[in-house]
């Protein structure tokens, strides 16, 4: 494992978390309203999807675990391995559905579990870079 890599796609997601965290009105009902922060809440959402989806795939590459089918199941993969518990890979890979929407779907976003992810699940991501942190390296 590369872990300088890994470190600098790591520092990425806590900016991203940052951004969502500053930028998260208080009531999901002024998310609805608010354009400019439903942009930067979307994009940093799905950035730290993706970013989290690149870290599972390096460690899975430096590991010789099979590839798995699909970006969620890279974190079903990290979990069969021993290296995520299979709570936080389904935290995760619910994340992946966000970002699926996210992208694929913009219009059809739902603001209100937005800001419930916003303000209940970032902890998912730090959760799974402090298990990544903790791995021993190859």
């Amino acid at each position: 494992m590369d872990r300088q890599v890994i470190e600098q796609k790591l520092e990425s997601l806590r900016r991203c978390l940052a951004r969502v965290s500053g930028k998260c009105p208080a009531d999901a009902e002024t998310l609805e309203r608010d354009v400019d922060a439903q942009d930067i809440i979307a994009l940093n959402l799905t950035r730290a999807v993706q970013l989290s989806v690149d870290v599972a795939a390096h460690l899975i590459a430096s590991r010789e675990i099979p590839a798995p089918d699909t970006m969620g199941q890279a974190f079903d993969a990290l979990a069969n391995a021993g290296l995520i518990n299979p709570e936080l890979a389904a935290r995760m890979r619910k994340a992946v559905g966000f970002r699926n929407i996210a992208i694929h779907s913009y219009n059809a976003i739902d603001w209100h579990i937005v800001h419930s992810i916003c303000r209940r699940h970032l902890d998912d991501f730090r959760d799974f870079a402090a298990c990544v942190l903790n791995l021993e390296p190859l």
